[in-house]
Order: C-alpha cells, then sequence, then structure tokens
C-alpha cells in the first residue's frame, strides 16, 4: 500500500514521468530477482530444481500473455495485470516466511516483516505506475494493490499454524515466482517503459531501481 500511494502522490504524471517510474520499478524488481529470490531457493535446494521452476514460471506466465485479449486491454493495464499476478504468487511465501518468523519468536517475526514491508515498496509502485498511465481512478488502484498484497496475509496465517514448512516447497514457490517476475520485468515493464519515453530517462530508471534495490537487499 505504501508503494502504491507512492505510485500515484503525482495527480497528473507525464508520460516521461511514467515511463521512468515504471523503469525503476522494474529495475527494483529485477534486483531483487536476481540478488534476492533466486539465491535464497539456490541456498534451499539445487541449481537445476531452481532452474526448473523459474523456466516453468516463465512459461506459464507466457502463456497467460498470449491468451490476453490485446484488444480488449491496453499495455497499460496489461502491464500492470501480469505485474499483479507475479506478485500475488510472489506475496504468498513471503507471508509464510513472516508466519514462521512470528511462530519462531515475535523478534525474529517483527524483523522479518520490516525487512518483506521494505521490498514490497517498489511492487506497490510497479502495480500503481501502468495504472496511473491508463487513467484509473486513484481508489481503484489502492483497491488492487490491497488485493495484490493480499496473499501476504493468507501466507502469514498458513506460516504461522503450520511453523515449521518444507524447505522444498518454499523453495520451488520462490523460484516459481521468479520466473514469473523476471518475464514480467523484461517482457512488459522494460518495454512498456522505453515506448513512454524512447529516451536516456527510462535507460536511467532501470538502472537506478537495480542500483537501489541491490542496496536494500545487502543492507538488510
Amino acid at each position: 500500500m505504501i508503494g502504491a500511494s507512492l505510485g500515484v502522490i503525482v495527480k497528473k504524471p507525464s508520460d516521461k514521468m511514467l515511463g521512468a517510474m515504471i523503469g525503476f520499478a522494474g529495475g527494483l524488481m529485477l534486483s531483487v530477482v536476481v540478488f534476492d529470490l533466486i539465491p535464497e531457493a539456490l541456498i534451499k535446494w539445487s541449481f537445476a530444481w531452481t532452474l526448473i521452476f523459474c523456466i516453468i514460471g516463465i512459461m506459464v506466465i507466457a502463456f497467460i500473455d498470449t491468451k490476453i485479449n490485446i484488444d480488449s486491454i491496453s499495455g497499460h493495464l496489461k502491464v500492470a495485470f501480469m505485474a499483479a499476478l507475479g506478485l500475488m504468487i510472489h506475496n504468498f511465501p513471503e507471508g509464510i516466511i513472516m508466519g514462521c518468523g512470528f511462530a519462531a519468536g515475535t523478534t525474529l517475526g517483527i524483523k522479518m516483516s520490516l525487512i518483506i514491508a521494505v521490498h514490497d515498496i517498489p511492487e506497490g509502485i510497479a502495480v500503481a505506475a501502468p495504472l496511473m498511465v491508463s487513467r484509473v481512478k486513484i481508489p481503484k488502484i489502492l483497491f488492487y494493490a490491497f488485493v495484490t498484497a493480499f496473499p501476504t496475509a493468507i501466507g502469514t496465517w498458513v506460516g504461522a499454524y503450520i511453523g515449521n514448512i518444507s524447505v522444498n516447497v518454499l523453495a520451488a514457490c520462490l523460484s516459481f515466482a521468479s520466473g514469473i517476475m523476471l518475464y514480467v520485468v523484461c517482457g512488459e515493464m522494460i518495454p512498456e517503459s522505453s515506448k513512454l519515453w524512447e529516451g536516456l530517462t527510462s535507460t536511467i530508471g532501470i538502472l537506478a531501481g537495480l542500483i537501489v534495490g541491490f542496496t536494500i537487499v545487502n543492507i538488510l
């Protein structure tokens, strides 16, 4: 919700600004996948299985992409839809991690919640920015952001009651979500950013997102 609020704070953003915002959010998401999610999955199980589930994630979202009626859904709305879909799947294991943290101890649970909250800010921006381009009303954007984040609450409940989840299941979720997010960023968000403004700002936004995301991952 914080990220979505930041994404809609500008009332009438220009195409150049929105292109930079989408590029920045795409860079952030890419950095989280490359520097956080995939390494975390590799720690939990083998490279081969991580690669397999990542590819499965890419294939699933690519199949969904081909089934979306392009004539009835604008490019910006499609970007928002696919970003939200990938993030909803990604948010579920995050919630499980938080729930297990609280099951292990309040301090650990709070720490994990803060870390995930910081990571989720760019995710809110990623959903809000393309919706702003499509002139969707702000209350609807915030509602969609809430729906996107809802799997986190479900995952937290599951994790709190399970307490000790399967490492393989968690790694599979992380790998699968990584594949989906890679496709969304590389196949939808970056091209959309470049389309809004075919200039240096789009590239700078993407690189800035990568750098900021890399910094956040390493600091936390």
